[in-house]
Order: structure tokens, then C-alpha cells, then sequence
């Protein structure tokens, strides 16, 4: 039934569209068959058999090996709970971090600083996907850093940078973004860990609200609440005017280059409006991600808008950057309104290839919601060619 749903709202968008998107949803229907199974199965199981967890599959791995694969596919909501609540998430995180160490050892991409008038923006390649930042005032030598999940990687920054690192900004608690907390404040005894008192974040110690302001040197960045992936899940403004330069927006898992997190504690509603707060800010601003996903997103986009040439234009660019194990970031907010699917829910493209019809009140925003989470969900089954 949802293959015939999917094919009528294709309709007059051609039948290549409509063949992608069946075949997406027939699998979506088979992975949901298959989680029932599970359940059934686990519901019979002895006492005996729940007391010992089964081992970790390679398939429930949050930090991908492989270029392209969707870190949470194939987990749900147990093991969520069990890498966001329990000790056996950090764990699990400590061993993807020796695996990626191993496998990258001088990162999983090749970047390139940002310097504008006195301020320096250092990606960071860690782990298999993940990106960390450094900010930094170049003429008070000082740094803030960004979600520094692996703190040997950022250390060494720090070092070759030769600057004092006085603060943390973590956008969430997720432990491939908040992982090297401790290490690094530990070692830097003066360094503050800011984030939202809503999200657990380890070794926090200034909590910060919606618009709150960090003030570092000559360097001024803004908090915005942006709730979804998790409920406290914070974005940070660096802003352009004192360096006269254009604003910068490090994203953690809200946006990334032609894509979106996952809504793991959170609604459709409540991810628009936090994709909304970003859509506010000025075309200029450089989108900083949380992970190396440009490649795969693009796909994805290009399976639900393929005839958008600003999407064609930038895969181009994309496949040679990543033949080279080049970094995509930075782009900017200008440029993922042309071809982002997760900030064009108001496109009348979109929505008449995806989208349901108003409800009786003609509420748009439920309607732009209802899309969001359709696009949330395909994006979730894509495969990348």
C-alpha cells in the first residue's frame, strides 16, 4: 500500500521517481516486518537468555567504517538507551575511537583552516566521519573547541597551534561529539565546558540557554537551542562582525551539507522549527558540520529533486574533493537553501512529489512537518549508489 502512496504522489514527476522511491519503501515495509520477528522472538526468550546481552554486531556500529553508511540504520530505541544511558555507550565509543585511530591515522580527510581578520577555523577529521573545531582569536592566542570527540587529535592541534584552549562548546551529548571533554579539561585547567543542562553532557560546567552569548577574546558566539536530534541539542553563531567577516555556524548533528540529523528525541515539528531558526540566518554563513556526510546526502537528493542543477553543480564538486580525500566543509546557508531537501519543505516541487495534502484547516506548517518526516524516513533506507 505505501508503494501505491509513493507512486500516486509521483505522479507527472516521471516513472523513475516513483520505481526509486517504491523500491524504498518496500524496503522500509520488509525492515519493519523483520523488527516485528524480533520482538516476537525476544518476547519468548527464557529468563536465562535476557541476563546475557548478545555481543555487539558490526551492523549496530554508531561510528561508520564504511563511506556512506547511516551511523544509527539499524539501531533502535534499546540500544539507543544503552549508548546514550549506560557506561556501555562509552565503552563502545572507546573502541570505535582505537579502531579509527588505526585505521586514520592522519584523519579521515584532508582540511583546509579558514583565517579571516584575526580569527582562525580549524577543522579537525576525527574519528571515521566526525568532524571538531577550533576557533581561534590568533592574536589573544586563544581557542575554543567544538565537539572535540577524540582530545589526542585535538591536543595536537592545540600544540601545533600553539594556543591556550580556555573553552569547550558541545553541541550534544552523543559521545562522538562530547567524548574528549573530560580529557581536555582535565588537562587544561582553565577550560570551561559549556552546553545545554538538558542534555547530560559530560563534565559540563556552565550551562547555557537558548541565545546565551560565549565571549572569548574578541570572539562572540551565540547559543541557539535546537532541539530534535536531542532534546538539548545546541547549534553555536560565531559571529562575523568583529573580524568583518562572514558568520560561522557549527552545526553538531542539526544540518549538515545537503542534510539533516536524525530525530531521536524529538518530532517532525519539533526539527523544523529548529532547521526554521537556521533558515533565519544570512546566506553568507558558513555551515561547519558535525560529520562528513556530503557525498551520501547529495545522493539522497538528487533521488527526490533530480532535476535541481544547483544540487548537480555541487555533487560534481563534492565527488572530486572526496576523490582526493578532501574535506566539503565549509559551505554556506545560501547555498543548501538551492539544493538542501531539509530546508525546502515550503518548495511546491517537493511537496507535490512527497508531500501529503493540508489537512481540513490547510495548516502549513503541519504539512511542511508531515513532509520532513517523510523525507527523514526515506533518507533513512537510502542507499547510496
Amino acid at each position: 500500500m505505501a508503494a501505491v502512496v509513493a507512486a500516486t504522489a509521483l505522479k507527472g514527476r516521471g516513472a523513475r521517481n516513483a520505481r526509486v522511491l517504491r523500491g524504498i519503501l518496500s524496503g522500509a515495509t520488509a525492515n519493519k516486518a523483520s523488527q516485528n520477528r524480533s520482538r516476537a522472538l525476544q518476547s519468548h526468550s527464557s529468563p536465562e537468555c535476557k541476563e546475557e546481552p548478545e555481543p555487539l554486531s558490526p551492523e549496530l556500529e554508531y561510528i561508520p567504517r564504511k563511506r556512506g553508511k547511516n551511523p544509527m540504520k539499524a539501531v533502535g530505541l534499546a540500544w539507543y538507551s544503552l549508548y546514550t544511558r549506560t557506561r556501555l555507550g562509552y565503552l563502545f565509543y572507546r573502541q570505535q575511537l582505537r579502531r579509527a585511530r588505526n585505521r586514520y591515522p592522519k584523519g579521515h580527510s584532508r582540511t583546509q583552516p579558514r583565517l579571516f581578520n584575526g580569527v582562525k577555523v580549524l577543522p579537525i577529521p576525527v574519528l571515521s566521519d566526525n568532524y571538531s573545531y577550533l576557533i581561534i582569536d590568533t592574536q589573544a592566542r586563544l581557542a575554543v573547541a567544538v565537539d572535540p570527540s577524540d582530545p589526542q587529535a585535538v591536543q595536537a592541534s592545540i600544540e601545533k597551534e600553539g594556543v591556550n584552549l580556555v573553552a569547550i562548546l558541545c553541541t550534544h551529548k552523543h559521545w562522538d561529539h562530547s567524548g574528549g571533554n573530560r580529557d581536555l579539561s582535565r588537562r587544561h585547567q582553565d577550560c570551561r565546558v559549556y552546553g545545554s543542562p538538558q542534555d547530560s553532557i559530560p563534565y559540563l560546567t556552565h550551562p547555557l540557554c537558548h541565545q546565551d552569548v560565549v565571549s572569548v577574546g574578541r570572539l562572540q558566539i551565540q547559543a541557539l537551542a535546537t532541539p530534535g536530534h536531542t532534546q538539548g541539542h545546541l547549534v553555536y553563531l560565531l559571529d562575523g562582525e568583529p573580524y568583518e567577516g562572514p558568520s560561522c555556524l557549527f552545526s553538531g548533528d542539526l544540518l549538515f551539507l545537503s542534510g539533516c540529523g536524525r530525530t531521536f528525541e524529538g518530532t517532525a515539528e519539533t526539527m523544523l522549527s529548529s532547521l526554521d531558526t537556521v533558515l533565519g540566518l544570512g546566506d553568507d554563513t558558513l555551515l561547519w558540520p558535525g560529520h562528513e556526510y556530503a557525498e551520501e546526502n547529495l545522493g539522497f537528493a538528487g533521488v527526490v529533486e533530480p532535476e535541481n542543477l544547483a544540487r548537480e553543480r555541487k555533487m560534481q564538486w563534492v565527488q572530486r574533493q572526496r576523490m582526493e580525500r578532501k574535506s566539503t566543509c565549509p559551505s554556506t546557508l545560501g547555498e543548501e537553501r538551492s539544493y538542501n531537501p531539509f530546508l525546502r519543505t515550503h518548495c511546491l516541487v517537493l511537496q507535490e512529489a512527497l508531500g501529503p495534502s493540508p489537512g481540513p484547516t490547510g495548516d502549513d506548517g503541519c504539512s511542511r512537518a508531515q513532509l520532513l518526516e517523510r523525507l527523514r524516513q526515506l533518507k533513512d533506507l537510502h542507499k547510496s549508489k
